[in-house]
């Protein structure tokens, strides 16, 4: 039967993760996501999807020794770095460096290594060009850092606050993984031809890059900008709805409830309450904004999703726009890689059928 963007039709089982959209549930490996993140890294939160289990001291100290090596890119890939175009887009920059990423030494190693490689070099690439393409020399990593707290290293050269570094790594563990989205599916069917991981990652980024999948919540970042102060977010909010302007940042196309990953979000932004004025801010609009919704569209239960808290925390960090769906990526590619190796584990080529309505 014809289902139109394969909406509702199972294509894959899968252990990895599961989104219930009416009760407002993600889980990662059948534990509630909530659980799996709390007072993990993202070092431990990666091992966890990929691994099906929590590292012992041992297994978390060679991921991360892992992670350090890989970081270090190939000679030709910092060299294609700097001879790619200053006016392309960072996502075709990501995709263009992860699609040459692959080398002899690079093909020898096993698919649960090629996915801590992928995953440790991305955000190196990313933050590499991106410096490139705003007049600076990309900066080196630093082993005493963190996957994190690297990567905002690497693109600011400065040190990362405590609270800039927790805020980011619960966004990024939150968004590794979200069921077969369209990046993830696009990755599985790529690596099903029995083509390579590289092959499957560079799938996905251009997948990603498409603003209905991986959009920026730049419209977020506008709205905060605009209210300013707490002072200003019920004339603001109230001008916006009484003009019938869309608010950014609430209702989503899966859950019917409130989106686990901005309850969590939110949560951590409580926790940091004082620590950043951005973070304070977005907490007391997201209330007035949910209060007001209710008042004018009863009913409807506009709740709060995972873009209107990133946005927060990507404007409390200073974390220009266009890194917002890299850095996204950065987050995904751990996601991406599980699901190729499930695939690999127990392989069948995807080969829907087609239905002709021509003459």
């Amino acid at each position: 039967m014809f289902q139109k963007g394969l909406k509702g039709v199972v294509a894959v089982q899968t252990a990895i993760a599961s989104v219930d959209g009416d009760l407002g549930e993600l889980r990662y490996r059948g534990e509630l996501v909530e659980m799996v993140i709390q007072g993990k890294s993202f070092e431990e939160t990666a091992y966890f999807l990929w691994y099906g289990q929590s590292p012992n001291n041992q297994q978390l100290k060679e991921l991360q020794h892992q992670l350090l090596f890989y970081r270090q890119l190939p000679a030709h890939i910092v060299q294609i770095t700097q001879l790619l175009p200053k006016e392309i887009s960072l996502m075709d920059a990501m995709r263009t460096l992860v699609s040459a990423y692959t080398h002899t030494k690079f093909q020898t190693l096993s698919p649960q290594e090629q996915a801590i490689a992928l995953t440790a070099a991305l955000p190196v690439m990313t933050a590499a060009f991106y410096r490139i393409q705003n007049g600076q020399q990309p900066v080196e990593s630093r082993d005493d850092l963190g996957h994190t707290a690297n990567y905002l290293w690497m693109i600011t050269e400065q040190q990362p606050s405590a609270v800039q570094t927790e805020a980011l790594e619960t966004y990024l563990k939150l968004t590794m993984e979200h069921g077969m989205n369209a990046s993830t599916f696009v990755a599985r069917v790529t690596i099903s031809t029995e083509s390579d991981l590289v092959s499957a990652i560079t799938s996905a980024l251009g997948t990603m890059k498409g603003p209905l999948h991986g959009g920026a919540p730049s419209g977020v970042i506008d709205l905060l900008d605009t209210i300013k102060t707490e002072e200003r977010i019920a004339p603001v909010i109230e001008d916006k709805l009484n003009h019938g302007d869309k608010i950014m940042g609430f209702g989503h196309r899966v859950y019917r409830t409130e989106d686990p990953r901005s309850i969590i979000l939110r949560k951590k932004c409580l926790e940091l309450q004082g620590e950043d004025s951005w973070l304070d801010l977005a907490v007391t609009a997201e209330a007035y904004i949910i209060e007001k919704l209710n008042e004018r569209k009863p009913g409807r239960a506009l709740y709060t999703n995972v873009e209107f808290y990133a946005a927060a925390i990507m404007r409390s960090i200073a974390m220009p726009t266009q890194l917002f769906t890299p850095t996204f990526s950065v987050a995904r590619i751990v996601g991406w890689t599980a699901h190729t190796l499930e695939q690999q584990e127990n392989n069948v080529i995807f080969r829907p059928q087609s239905e002709y309505i021509g003459t």
